[in-house]
């Protein structure tokens, strides 16, 4: 039995929340510096060039890639073989988070109540999902996200025989609808199956994946390289000011379901993809 103290934990998730708003991760940094060399629309390949660069100044004057900082997604993967002592392990999720944006000075966006919209003004309480899993480690994914483009994602409760063309269309009206809204070029999570809840997700999990990391089912990787491709076909472009480069990956996970359903999840990023995994 490996005993973690949830000091640690803060410590970990304030500098994690950080990182993830002034650094994009290398895959994702590198798949915009690709597509800007790529994009054949002189007004997409501007777009894309000016987020290049914004990059850079975020980098280099440590301020946050956007300024929506987003709402703090916290996935914990516990192992079965560790004890958390101090705090309450929630309670010190949400202590890093305040600690965090705080210290970072990131924005705030969090309100106490979705009807009454008073701000927490420290960005908590954040999303936190939990997975005891066999081993003594603790692993930590951080993934602030932005409303922009959380707000065009959907949930479709597909019947089986809209098969494998429902779920498709699903995704390329989700693409559509959102358009210039969730401020592409984006990165698309998909969740197939389990229920309501789950396939949501199993979406926003899938954002947290490398922009390079294809699914090891090989029905499913096809799809992910045919789905980018006909988003791409869209012509939606950066900025949505029209180009080749509307989506920087699209990630699936699938789930087992009910013989009565096909759930899918489509949960939109855009190209502020922020994520940050350490292994305590």
């Amino acid at each position: 039995m490996r005993t973690i103290h949830t000091d640690i934990i803060i410590n970990h998730i304030s500098e994690m929340c950080i990182e993830a708003n002034l650094h994009l991760s290398q895959d994702v940094a590198d798949a915009v510096c690709q597509a800007a060399d790529q994009e054949t629309s002189e007004l997409g390949s501007r777009v894309l060039h000016q987020l290049k660069e914004n990059m850079d100044i975020a980098a280099a004057e440590q301020i946050p890639i956007c300024q929506d900082t987003g709402m703090a997604v916290v996935f914990l993967d516990i192992g079965q073989d560790v004890h958390i002592e101090g705090m309450n392990i929630e309670e010190a999720v949400n202590e890093g988070i305040r600690q965090g944006y705080t210290k970072g000075y990131l924005r705030k966006s969090v309100v106490k109540d979705p009807v009454l919209r008073e701000n927490t003004k420290d960005n908590t309480p954040g999303i936190i999902h939990y997975k005891i899993v066999p081993g003594e480690n603790l692993k930590l994914t951080i993934a602030p996200k932005g409303f922009g483009s959380e707000n065009m994602s959907k949930i479709y409760m597909l019947k089986p025989s809209d098969g494998i063309e429902g779920i498709k269309s699903a995704i390329l009206n989700t693409v559509k609808e959102a358009g210039p809204n969730a401020c592409p070029p984006i990165v698309v999570g998909v969740g197939i199956g389990g229920d309501f809840e789950k396939c949501a997700l199993l979406a926003k999990q899938a954002l947290t994946r490398d922009i390079n990391d294809h699914s090891k089912i090989p029905y499913v990787r096809e799809l992910e390289m045919e789905m980018l491709q006909k988003i791409n076909a869209l012509g939606i472009g950066p900025g949505g000011l029209g180009g080749k480069t509307t989506a920087l990956g699209v990630h699936i996970n699938t789930y087992p379901t009910h013989i009565a359903g096909l759930p899918v999840a489509v949960n939109i990023c855009c190209h502020v993809s922020r994520h940050v995994t350490r292994t305590l």
